[in-house]
């Protein structure tokens, strides 16, 4: 197996992306997507059956795509890399039993890795590539695009010191501490309930507006006033706070179920005085105290834990008003904060791919054929041990 520069594919199948990425040491070769997505939205969610049945049918397609998008074939890749979770039990299945299929027949090493570290080991690739093609309904490839946005946190394959992610998604939203991208991560603060993606999707519901809830809430709030209507921030009030000295319970933790009741709440008393909804005004407004609460938190975590720079990943770190707010607040904290190219960020194999690499370069043995899909790891178990 090459070490030093090993060729790596990874699969993703941890919600309702089926996902396909190569990479070589940290140079990203192709990363091809095909999304089920479509198929959910009349039900205003993912449903995990048919995101299983999904994967099924596009996993074969889309592996096919992404070995002809990077010019090579399943024998010459050194290992594969597969998402053993967090993410749906259903759908991690399909990606592990594909990914345990593969690793029988070619005898390649295979490492079941964390889902969430993964978006982190992203940064880590070059972004050189020359793309990829659909590959099939919902498919995309990417180029590494969006260059104004850095990709290649890492120097020289290593990522900086003091090193913080900010994980912003539909299922999670988390802050971490980097020590070590193949084997130490901290958990610093995550939400208590709802994920902030989930919010929004249950917001957009209570609004009208549709699913995914996150593109159509950013569109509108643009045209709205934020200060129209002020919303809580959950677990902001200083017995959850504390202090530097003495750290509250929920110092750096988020909830997000408290803000779409108040939602809620607010359209129900429109209704009842037979007045119009105003809806610019409460997508403005609730979007406003997400990105508020998110980025506040993160940026005191931040400071107190010495983080120098900060990954913001996640299907969430698509929202304007985040992007702006963060960048804004980690500057006048002196934090630099890296954002991946958006099709990055979201759900992908080549982060996957990307972590698994890390793995083989670090030493770090395979996980063999044993493991089974945790639909609750933790995001401190950065790969499962043989």
């Amino acid at each position: 197996m090459n070490r030093s520069q090993p060729l790596v594919l990874g699969i993703e199948s941890s919600c309702d992306e089926t996902g396909v990425g190569i990479v070589r040491g940290t140079t990203l070769l192709t990363n091809t997507v095909s999304s089920s997505m479509d198929e959910h939205v009349r039900f205003g969610g993912v449903i995990p059956e048919i995101a299983s049945r999904a994967h099924l049918d596009a996993f074969v397609p889309t592996l096919r795509q992404a070995l002809a998008d990077a010019d090579v074939t399943l024998e010459d890749v050194d290992a594969i890399a597969v998402t053993s979770g967090p993410g749906l039990a259903g759908a991690l299945m399909v990606g592990v039993c594909a990914a345990k299929a593969l690793a029988v027949a070619t005898g390649k090493p295979l490492y079941a890795i964390n889902h969430l570290v993964a978006h982190v080991g992203v940064g880590l690739l070059d972004g050189k590539s020359d793309g990829g093609a659909a590959a099939g309904p919902g498919a995309s490839g990417t180029a590494g695009r969006t260059a104004s946005l850095a990709v290649g946190l890492g120097h020289e394959g290593r990522l900086p010191e003091n090193l913080g992610a900010l994980l912003v998604s539909g299922g999670h939203t988390e802050i971490l501490k980097i020590n070590s991208i193949t084997s130490d991560v901290q958990l610093l603060g995550s939400t208590i309930d709802d994920a902030a993606g989930e919010a929004y999707d249950k917001v957009a519901r209570i609004l009208g507006l549709g699913y995914p809830g996150g593109p159509a809430i950013d569109r509108l709030a643009r045209t709205g006033n934020a200060k129209a209507i002020r919303f809580p921030r959950g677990l902001s009030q200083p017995k959850y706070m504390g202090t530097a000295e003495e750290p509250g319970k929920h110092r750096y933790d988020w909830s997000f179920s408290g803000l779409k009741t108040a939602v809620a709440r607010c359209v129900e008393q429109f209704e009842a005085r037979g007045e119009d909804v105003p809806v610019a005004d409460i997508a403005a407004a609730f979007q406003e105290a997400v990105v508020d609460v998110i980025t506040s938190k993160a940026v005191l975590a931040c400071r107190e834990h010495g983080i120098k720079d900060v990954l913001l990943g996640g299907g969430v770190a698509a929202n304007s008003r985040l992007r702006e707010l963060t960048g804004q607040r980690c500057a006048s904290a002196g934090i630099r904060l890296h954002v991946p190219p958006l099709d990055l960020c979201t759900d992908n194999g080549a982060m996957v791919a990307a972590l698994g690499a890390q793995l083989v370069m670090a030493g770090i043995g395979p996980s063999g054929i044993r493991f089974a899909p945790d639909s609750s790891m933790p995001v401190t178990e950065v790969s499962l041990p043989a």
